[in-house]
């Protein structure tokens, strides 16, 4: 017999204390702050061995060599020597949050909005920051042809979607939109569409039918058309406004996609394209940019069957901006660092792999000028590391997000996201046991 539920309520209110503490953002960081003595790594600019970074509020305020950047007398003076100061890591492809998005009532749902779906209090928001993640494009699965729009999430610590939402200039929330081909979205079990012609197909009817939303809507009149969500979402599409982030992986459904670009005119990003390497000539042609992901253990599905590391020194090679993800769960959001190691150690030039999970995938997200690089007037996202970040032996030891830090790793509950130990893998249950001394 259990003991009277009463025994337990101190233990759940402390529980719940614990929950508040984790999600809340802090102490509000000095005004102006001054990171003295690191090697840094601006990614768009050349390193400084001995440099300053000066913070002022949210924004960078400077970035250059010791005795060259003037430090204010009322700056905060951090002594960072030894260290070094690198941006904050880009995720172009992740499924943080248990995001979800369309079901099997149709397989093309552009009206589906992942944000409906994040959970910004999960777990794996931890362990991104203590991977020096501080902006992902969060999307749904691949196992739809189209499975709703993508979010758009600077990993600030905040409660709702809303805190961490980026957003576009009329204040509406950023994000692209997740199509994918291939067996994914192939449906074995009889369902369309069935083949991969079949699919094509059907892509190419919306879109139609999405022209036709958006010439109706251009007539005006006194007769406009009812109002439909998921052509609104392919009329942007269709104008530019929001990025196709496309599941791909064979070289002849890369090209699929590539000819469906064509054809309707949309921005695109290829995900994954496991065999980029034989199709990379009509990748470059078409100047279409490609998030790749490194696997460092075989297994998987059979249409990724053929994927090389050297993907990225083939993209490099033709010029074509290139990007890590992590496609989180597959690769964990703790160990991003690692793709710009394994893509160097294939042929990949290290600048390049810095870009890659750094400014690359901001500019696939149309976000370079505020965050991607350490440079005047951008956010202040950047990590501290212990050593060079191609080093397999480096690791994060900060995480600040537009100039607030987010992760430290000599705080004994970040700690715990980083290394793992009792209730790491779920926030919740962390909260009320392992943080009293």
């Amino acid at each position: 017999m259990f003991p009277p539920l009463r025994y337990f309520l101190p233990l759940m209110v402390l529980a719940l204390i614990a929950v508040a503490s984790l999600g809340g953002g802090g102490e509000d960081p000095p005004p102006l702050r001054a990171y003295v003595g690191a090697r840094i790594i601006p990614v768009t600019a050349p390193e400084i061995a001995d440099g300053v970074l000066l913070v002022r509020g949210e924004t960078i305020a400077a970035v250059g060599k010791r005795g060259e950047v003037a430090i204010p007398g009322d700056a905060v003076v951090i002594d960072v020597k030894g260290k070094v100061l690198f941006p904050g890591l880009v995720c172009t492809h992740s499924h943080i949050g248990k995001v979800q998005g369309g079901d099997d009532s149709s397989p093309i749902q552009p009206d589906v909005r992942v944000l409906d779906s994040i959970d910004v209090l999960d777990s794996t928001f931890e362990k991104a920051r203590a991977g020096g993640i501080t902006m992902a494009n969060i999307m749904s699965g691949s196992g739809l042809l189209l499975s709703g729009q993508t979010s758009y999430l600077k990993l600030r610590d905040g409660n709702t979607i809303e805190d961490l939402a980026v957003r576009n200039e009329d204040g509406s929330m950023a994000g692209g939109i997740k199509m994918a081909n291939g067996t994914n979205s192939i449906k074995e079990s009889g369902g369309p569409p069935g083949t991969r012609g079949k699919s094509a197909a059907l892509v190419r009817a919306q879109f139609l039918k999405a022209r036709r939303y958006r010439e109706k809507l251009a007539k005006g009149g006194d007769d406009p058309p009812e109002r439909d969500l998921a052509m609104e979402a392919l009329v942007e599409v269709l104008e530019g406004k929001r990025v196709v982030h496309h599941h791909t992986h064979r070289h002849d459904d890369i090209v699929t996609v590539l000819r469906l670009k064509k054809e309707f005119g949309f921005k695109v990003v290829l995900h994954h394209v496991s065999e980029a390497w034989k199709v990379a000539d009509e990748i470059a042609e078409a100047g279409v940019p490609c998030s790749i992901i490194y696997l460092d253990s075989p297994g998987g599905k059979l249409e990724a069957l053929d994927l090389e590391w050297k993907n990225g020194a083939e993209l490099e090679k033709r010029g074509v901006l290139t990007a890590f993800h992590t496609d989180d769960p597959i690769n964990d959001s703790r160990w991003f660092l690692r793709s710009a190691g394994l893509a160097v150690r294939s042929g990949m030039s290290r600048q390049k792999a810095l870009e890659a999970v750094t400014i690359a995938g901001a500019e696939m997200m149309d976000q370079a000028d505020q965050t991607g690089s350490l440079a005047v007037g951008k956010k202040a996202d950047f990590v501290v590391l212990n050593g060079d970040p191609l080093s397999v032996y480096t690791r994060v030891l900060e995480t600040h997000v537009e100039g607030r830090k987010v992760f430290d790793l000599d705080d004994p509950k970040d700690r715990l996201w980083a290394e793992g130990g009792f209730g790491a893998g779920h926030r919740r249950r962390a909260s009320g046991c392992c943080f009293t001394k």
